[in-house]
């Protein structure tokens, strides 16, 4: 018998999942409406990941039951879930980085007769499937790896549309998208559940949450302690208190006062260029100012920050630290100056994900501890620790793997690398991505501390408020060139946005900052 029309596409009841020394779920319920888009909110560490998993068929539960249009059902493994009618698009992208656009979107269930692949029906499909993500211009052959992480992104949602999809769960699907491209999301999602596809979606951005949302579910240490709440009316102190089980201030800690005008520039960056990324620019950061980058992705935010950092080697121009010129493309030069990168990609290219906080927070300073040629582990551990409990880095444990800890924990480790350095410039690419409100607004301290302290910051962030409410300095970016710098107190979130996707010809700010 069908299903009533309001009928839940997906129930999920009493849900448990532990792993060894840690209940991530205790008993959980969830129930999905066909056409709806359900939100699941919910601090790193309080069970998003692991209830989608076993949603998607990747965990099994302990204890309780999922019912799908009624039925009892054994999601086993992630391929009977997708038999179902369930599509997952995980944050951390699972993409096969050799391998064609098209092979990733079809990946598992390719066109085929007599056991050779079709190859024109597999690229014809996968045209249509990206002119309907609003991409047609990614090459369908083109290697997955050799796009950016927005590029990537794309590819990972057509490979989930490619299946006959009735519920599509997406983690954090707009972390890695520019304005356009989230208006481009919402309208691919709005498309979905007017076909009565279901979605869950999860994100950090409560504002999205408003705009997209129909009823939001609050995970808290592996609880729902609220489920169906209405997504565009519940008040943001309410969903913060359930996340937190505190309230959480909205806004930025206090500004300080600039940094004197006249006070030497510690970092100095001259006409700095880098061939099909970014044009020539001049900037400077003093001892504790904060300046922030604006743009779109693509506009050459994170090129500069890792050519800054030597990272990429450039094709004119220099970078002078407390004024002495470092070697172009070298990060072993930019270290020894006393510049730090907290990078965009943090699991791919900020952390061992296999070693302990202590070995990630020493991993650039490692010298300090050799004695003779040996490593003093006990030296090592102390300086982690000591680094860890000035971050309020949670848990307090310098032995404990660095992949187990939460998004906000991650980064403060990364942090704690450069500060037990004593780095005098920290390039901060996208500090809160996937990083939940309460330890957002930890971070937002945590960087005007280390300012406070003497340490000159350049940030780099999608969220124009993230950028608009940290920096003392904005330099706005677009294709690559910088066209308006101003003080960020007399910038608005519309102006910004203006100068960046208008094609505004306003260039008073381009050259020195």
């Amino acid at each position: 018998m069908a299903s009533p029309p309001d009928a839940p596409v997906l129930t999920m009841t009493g849900i448990t999942k532990t792993f060894p020394g840690v209940r991530a779920l205790d008993g959980v319920d969830l129930d999905v409406l066909p056409g709806e888009v359900h939100c699941l909110l919910g601090q790193n560490g309080a069970g998003k990941s692991t209830l989608i998993k076993v949603l998607s068929g990747a965990h099994q539960p302990d204890e309780g039951q999922i019912s799908w249009l009624g039925e009892p059902v054994r999601l086993t493994s992630p391929s009977t879930a997708t038999a179902l009618g369930v599509a997952t698009i995980y944050q951390e992208l699972d993409l096969v980085e050799g391998l064609s656009v098209a092979e990733n979107v079809h990946l598992g269930h390719e066109p085929a007769v007599g056991g050779f692949v079709r190859s024109r029906q597999l690229r014809a499909s996968t045209v249509q499937l990206l002119a309907r993500l609003g991409h047609p211009e990614i090459d369908p052959g083109r290697t997955a790896g050799s796009l950016s992480a927005a590029g990537r992104q794309i590819v990972s949602m057509a490979r989930a549309l490619s299946h006959e999809v009735r519920l599509i769960v997406m983690d954090e699907p707009s972390a890695v998208l520019d304005p356009d491209e989230v208006d481009n999301l919402f309208r691919i999602v709005t498309e979905l559940t007017a076909d009565g596809v279901a979605v869950v979606y999860i994100s950090h951005r409560l504002a999205e949450i408003r705009r997209i949302g129909d009823r939001v579910t609050v995970l808290k240490d592996g609880r729902a302690v609220a489920r169906g709440l209405p997504a565009r009316t519940t008040p943001t102190s309410e969903v913060v208190a359930l996340m937190t089980g505190r309230d959480v201030a909205q806004t930025f800690p206090a500004r300080p006062a600039a940094p004197p005008a006249d006070r030497e520039p510690v970092l100095r960056v001259e006409g700095l260029a880098r061939r099909g990324e970014f044009e020539p620019l001049d900037l400077t950061v003093r001892p504790g100012e904060i300046v922030g980058l604006a743009g779109l992705v693509g506009s050459g935010r994170s090129e500069i920050l890792e050519t800054v950092y030597g990272a990429r080697r450039p094709t004119a121009g220099r970078v002078l630290v407390d004024g002495r010129a470092l070697r172009p493309g070298s990060v072993i030069a930019a270290v020894r100056a006393g510049l730090g990168l907290a990078p965009e990609e943090r699991k791919a290219q900020g952390l061992l994900l296999l070693e302990s906080v202590t070995r990630n927070v020493t991993a650039s300073s490692l010298p300090r501890f050799s004695r003779g040629g040996w490593l003093d582990r006990a030296a090592e551990r102390a300086a982690a620790h000591a680094a860890i409990r000035d971050l309020s880095l949670h848990p307090d444990d310098p032995d404990r793997p660095v992949r187990t800890l939460s998004g906000g924990n991650q980064q403060k480790a990364v942090l704690a690398r450069w500060l037990l350095r004593g780095c005098k410039v920290l390039l901060l690419d996208e500090p809160t991505r996937g990083v939940d409100v309460g330890a957002r607004a930890e971070l937002y301290t945590l960087v005007r501390r280390l300012a406070a302290e003497g340490v000159a910051v350049l940030l780099v962030s999608s969220e124009l408020p993230e950028v608009l409410g940290l920096a003392d300095r904005v330099l706005v970016l677009r294709e690559g060139r910088v066209v308006h710098t101003a003080d960020a107190g007399t910038l608005t979130e519309h102006r910004v946005l203006d100068l960046v996707m208008e094609g505004s010809s306003d260039l008073e700010g381009r050259s020195t900052c």
